[in-house]
């Protein structure tokens, strides 16, 4: 009995060497048929699959994706001058940087040589959008593969390490409704990258001949949007604000950008862009300077001492770690009355990390500042998280006001605002009142301040300064 017991579980452990031994060879097949044996990543076959089921997923959800077709520059010269041990060094290097410019969902796959190809998943609804998205990957793979690589040459102690700079032509096509043949897209990129190439290499070029506009064109503006603060063009307009008694109290700093051959861009179009550039930072510490400035020239003079400036705040700006600090340091140069100084936070802006935002807010009340909730109904509001906020002021966004004297939901909600306001003790300030119904209603419920064309456009300084001359004395006369 024991021998036959022996003799079992030696034929037990045989049997499983044996299927470990065709597991592991099946493992090593799979792995040849799909991967490339260089630097693992996917190879043609297992792109193809994996871009299939991209086209289907596109088409279930509507979104666009992106397929890139990538080719080093140059690479022929590093194989022919320090071998292809260099060449299969620098290929595996290039393979681990790929991989950290995409999501997880998101393809990075090596079609043989030096050819790599890109597939990005779920990007937006909009073509235009997509294509932006698809840039800015194409931009961060541009610019980690410009960084220098360390190539180790030779072999044990004849070993050496050199610095080598490469360079990438990119094709970019995208794709959306699932019909797009597989192959076709893949001659639709490799085209678009030759095109790249031939465009001075170390580019992007996208097959869609109007996606291909709209990123040049976007690259254009962000051109001149960094020489725009250099250039003295960046202006602000100053929106007067009144109070339910029809005094000036205040305004709003509205940023405007004044090219010499643009004319007037649109700040929804250069906004969106500086934040996704960061030179919404440059250009936000400079509307922090020239709203502190001016506070301090209006504090010299009797009519203008006690108005107030406030001032947008974008995400990027307010998650900078010295982003107070900045602030600080702008009232204290311009020794400015700190209640007089106004910041407009959206929801979402709060909302990206409460516990941050809420810590950041108190460091400003803690200075004097005034903080006002922009755009307040728009976003996620609820009573629990703005019974948290260390905050002075709502703003009702323009949206409701627009149509509260024909649309009773508006309306529903311009009441519950300013009764909320009024409950935790806040001021609430509605804009965009435009017609004398709307300002009639908001006094009427209860709103003390106000902002619109009603009252005043946004204006230059110099305008604003002879509005207010001109307030102050026609209520002298009348006092």
């Amino acid at each position: 009995m024991g021998a036959f017991l022996g003799g079992w579980v030696l034929g037990e452990r045989v049997v499983t060497a044996l299927e470990t031994q065709r597991g592991t060879a099946e493992e090593r097949f799979r792995a040849r048929e799909f991967f490339d044996p260089l630097t693992g990543l996917p190879n043609h076959h297992l792109l193809l699959a994996r871009l299939r089921q991209a086209l289907l997923s596109g088409k279930r959800s509507h979104r666009h994706g992106a397929l890139m077709f990538l080719d080093l520059d140059h690479f022929k010269s590093l194989n022919d001058t320090y071998g292809h041990d260099a060449g299969d060094h620098l290929l595996k290097e290039v393979a681990r940087r790929l991989l950290q410019c995409v999501r997880q969902k998101d393809t990075v796959s090596r079609l043989g040589g030096d050819e790599f190809v890109i597939v990005l998943e779920d990007l937006d609804h909009d073509a235009q959008q997509a294509a932006l998205q698809a840039e800015v990957v194409a931009e961060k793979v541009l610019a980690r593969l410009a960084e220098p690589f360390k190539l180790t040459l030779g072999l044990n102690q004849s070993q050496t390490v050199i610095d080598y700079h490469s360079t990438v032509s990119i094709g970019v096509s995208l794709f959306h409704d699932g019909d797009d043949k597989l192959e076709e897209l893949l001659k639709r990129a490799d085209l678009t990258m030759y095109q790249a190439k031939s465009a001075g290499r170390n580019t992007i070029r996208f097959f869609d001949p109007v996606m291909q506009k709209a990123v040049e064109n976007r690259a254009r503006l962000e051109a001149r949007l960094r020489q725009a603060l250099e250039n003295d063009e960046f202006r602000l307009l100053y929106q007067l604000q009144t109070d339910h008694n029809g005094r000036f109290i205040g305004c709003e700093a509205l940023l405007r950008w004044q090219h010499a051959t643009l004319g007037t861009v649109s700040p929804a179009e250069f906004i969106p862009l500086a934040e996704d550039t960061g030179l919404i930072l440059p250009i936000g510490n400079w509307v922090i300077d020239q709203a502190c400035r001016q506070l301090s020239v209006w504090s010299g003079r009797a009519e203008t001492r006690g108005l107030s400036v406030a001032i947008n705040v974008s995400a990027r700006q307010f998650r900078e770690p010295n982003f107070v600090a900045n602030i600080a340091a702008a009232m204290n140069r311009y020794a400015v009355t700190p209640a007089l100084f106004k910041l407009e936070l959206t929801e979402g802006v709060v909302l990206f990390d409460f516990d941050e935002a809420v810590e950041k807010m108190r460091q400003l009340k803690k200075l004097g500042l005034t903080v006002s909730l922009d755009d307040f109904g728009t976003g996620y509001s609820s009573l629990s998280y703005l019974q948290r906020l260390p905050l002075d002021q709502l703003k009702i966004d323009q949206s409701f006001v627009r149509n509260l004297t024909e649309d009773r939901s508006n309306a529903a909600i311009v009441l519950t605002i300013i009764t909320l306001g009024n409950t935790l003790g806040l001021d609430v300030i509605a804009e965009g009142v435009e017609t004398p119904e709307q300002y009639a209603y908001l006094v009427a419920q209860g709103c003390k301040s106000f902002q619109g064309y009603l009252f005043a456009r946004p204006e230059p300084i110099e305008t604003v300064d002879k509005l207010i001359l001109q307030k102050s004395g026609l209520q002298t006369m009348t006092s």
